[in-house]
């Protein structure tokens, strides 16, 4: 059993690695399900352009920067001959399941900002995001970096940040990035009236945001579970509340969604989202609770930011991923708790410290870097180009070329 351990831990990783590289399609078809028609192609493009972008710059700059890793030796030496360096390629399988996670940054923001983004200013930002400003909290949360960890959430209050999963380090900081980033791109053109009335937008396919949606329900128990990054650490817990709190997210977007078939879908991805920092740690009851205020939150706040506060967040990431996840890392400080049937050894003080400084950490990040790009190449689109749309603009080519050619 020894000897086949490293294989099987190489083989259990990366089936997490694979399922949560799959979640990028759902990034994707959720994407191209909620843009018009004529922005289709552009979030198809976005995301696997992104997933590049963020392979390339993680492994050259990102990995070293979170855990201190570099990967510029012989390939025998990185297969397990280095010190340092798991056996059967081991470090390689959690280089490129950590990698699948840093690139979902990219592409919560991409949901965010769609249908009005230059294309190379984007892909700028996401080299500097993934490169350089997600790994150093990354670093501080997975791998102790400058002692914070120890310093401030053991030392003050009592335990450390508790983010199995990335409920902050990922999403949280992912969404309030993407919220910084429409703030500084501004609103799609005719989203909202002179007067300051709300002009909605409808979705373009229900079906692709469906799609959407269950790719990435289906890849996020590869996300959840295969975190443990060995199967001598996986749990059936973790699984068992990822699938409560999903259906707790769902049941209660059902009800404020009154039955809306975006809201539906999405309030998955919220119970998901809120549910990852304490999976490991919550009972079952505890995991529903929480995926079911995070449906509430995600409907709530979508309607207010897009309705009252004029925030054209066109896929609702700010609230699903942003506020969800710092959710999450709250919840896991309440329903970790023994006396509400947890594991334990949790502190609700290091939780709310540790989910408000993920959110910081991302807003400015994304704030900073969306300000640069757009300072040295211009974020926006141009008004013509925002009208015919990001496919023709960009891509030079329609999502049904086609029909294009028969109206010739």
């Amino acid at each position: 059993m020894e000897k086949i351990q490293p294989g099987a831990d190489v083989f259990f990783l990366l089936m997490g690695a694979i399922l949560v590289f799959a979640m990028h399609g759902g990034f994707a078809f959720l994407e191209v399900g909620t843009v018009r028609r004529k922005n289709q192609v552009n979030a198809l493009c976005k995301i696997l352009v992104d997933f590049a972008i963020s392979t390339v710059v993680y492994f050259f700059i990102g990995y070293a920067v979170a855990y201190g890793v570099t990967f510029l030796m012989s390939a025998k030496d990185i297969s397990g001959a280095a010190e340092g360096f798991d056996g059967n390629g081991l470090s390689l399988v959690k280089f490129f399941f950590l990698c699948t996670f840093a690139a979902a940054i990219p592409a919560i923001i991409s949901g965010g900002i769609a249908e009005r983004a230059r294309f190379l200013p984007q892909c700028v930002a996401t080299a500097l995001l993934v490169g350089l400003c997600y790994p150093l909290f990354e670093g501080i949360v997975w791998n102790g970096n400058f002692g914070l960890q120890s310093g401030l959430f053991n030392g003050v209050f009592g335990a450390d940040f508790h983010d199995f999963a990335g409920s902050v380090v990922v999403h949280g900081f992912g969404g309030w990035a993407a919220l910084a980033a429409v703030m500084v791109l501004g609103s799609r053109k005719g989203r909202y009236g002179k007067d300051g009335s709300s002009n909605g937008i409808p979705p373009s396919s229900i079906p692709w945001l469906a799609l959407g949606s269950w790719l990435l329900c289906i890849g996020w128990f590869g996300f959840n579970v295969m975190s443990a990054q060995s199967l001598e650490g996986v749990s059936g817990l973790v699984a068992m509340n990822s699938l409560l709190a999903m259906a707790g997210g769902i049941l209660a977007a059902v009800i404020v969604g009154r039955n809306d078939p975006g809201f539906v879908h999405n309030g998955a991805l919220a119970g998901l989202v809120a549910v990852c920092a304490g999976s490991d740690y919550m009972h079952p009851i505890g995991s529903f609770i929480t995926g079911a205020v995070a449906g509430v939150i995600f409907v709530y706040f979508f309607q207010l930011a897009s309705n009252k506060w004029k925030i054209d967040d066109v896929l609702g990431v700010w609230p699903l991923h942003g506020l969800c996840g710092v959710w999450g890392g709250i919840a896991c400080g309440i329903f970790g708790l023994e006396a509400l049937g947890g594991m334990g050894g949790v502190s609700l003080l290091s939780q709310i410290a540790g989910s408000v400084i993920g959110a910081a950490a991302g807003f400015v990040a994304g704030y900073v870097v969306f300000s640069i790009v757009h300072m040295l190449f211009g974020f926006r689109m141009s008004e013509e180009d925002e009208a015919r749309g990001a496919d023709l603009a960009i891509h030079n080519i329609s999502a049904n070329p086609e029909d294009d050619m028969a109206g010739r």
